[in-house]
């Protein structure tokens, strides 16, 4: 009988798909989102929307005219608001496909494979001496190693160099008073394919208070792409190597050394 007063509660079999997609939905959501900003916006736009269902159920028209026309603008507000979360979510979304074997194949037929001018061994060994040498004088550095996600908006923001890897290469651009220390490293393609590149920064709230800007950077960009990153602290000279945005400190240089081979795919 109380469900006959309140006619929108009259539950079909679609109805109750569509509330339990929904609730996935925001489930999801709230995963997403979990621990940034945008938590209380969220929460925020859920309330809205169930008073502008209530006011519907209850048919006061010029109360659901003005929800229904806020909630309209609104969409737009929250791709303004949400962009980075937006973005963040759809990259994920593609990496996920772009990591199977069928992405790979698609890839390769689209782009071509890429090819670099030295072996995935000899590249991480050339990275792991600089690395070595760069630690023991404290030298701050930060080298992202791309994979199947293309990093050509970041590549962008730096000064293109396109050179093959080798240590004293390397070692020259983070120097203190080189003009092209700041930033980041980029190698693509077994290639050193730019530096002084501007990497996304973690938004996350819950990583160590000693990491300095370049731990934070490499979060950013190994969450928002499948790209591993190699930090040099400039504090204390120690190495650590980042890959899904989980930063993993090393122990010893044979450590680096094969965690590089992995991710060079020698």
């Amino acid at each position: 009988m109380l469900l006959d007063i309140f006619g929108f509660l009259q539950l079909s079999f679609t109805d109750i798909l569509d509330i339990l997609l929904l609730a996935m939905i925001i489930y999801v959501a709230f995963r997403w989102i979990k621990g940034t900003s945008a938590m209380s916006i969220f929460i925020a736009i859920i309330s809205l929307y169930i008073v502008r269902v209530l006011v519907s159920a209850f048919n006061m028209r010029l109360m659901t005219a003005i929800m229904e026309t806020v909630l309209d603008v609104g969409v737009l507000a929250i791709i303004v608001i949400f962009q980075p979360e937006i973005r963040k979510f759809l990259i994920r979304f593609g990496n996920r496909w772009m990591k199977t074997a069928k992405g790979q194949q698609v890839l390769g037929k689209l782009f071509g494979d890429r090819k670099g001018t030295v072996s995935g061994s000899e590249a991480a060994n050339e990275i792991t001496e600089a690395c070595r040498r760069m630690s023991e004088d404290k030298t701050g550095a930060l080298i992202v190693i791309a994979h199947s996600v293309p990093l050509d908006d970041i590549i962008s923001t730096g000064d293109n160099i396109d050179s093959a890897i080798h240590r004293r290469l390397i070692m020259n651009l983070f120097f203190k008073n080189s003009p092209l220390h700041d930033g980041a490293l980029v190698v693509a393609g077994n290639r050193l394919a730019a530096a002084r590149c501007t990497l996304p920064i973690t938004s996350r709230t819950d990583i160590p208070a000693n990491y300095g800007m370049r731990h934070k950077a490499a979060i950013g960009i190994t969450e928002e792409t499948d790209a591993d990153a190699v930090i040099v602290s400039e504090e204390t000279g120690r190495i650590s190597f980042a890959k899904g945005g989980k930063v993993t400190p090393i122990q010893n240089i044979n450590e680096l050394k094969l965690l590089l081979n992995e991710a060079l795919g020698s």
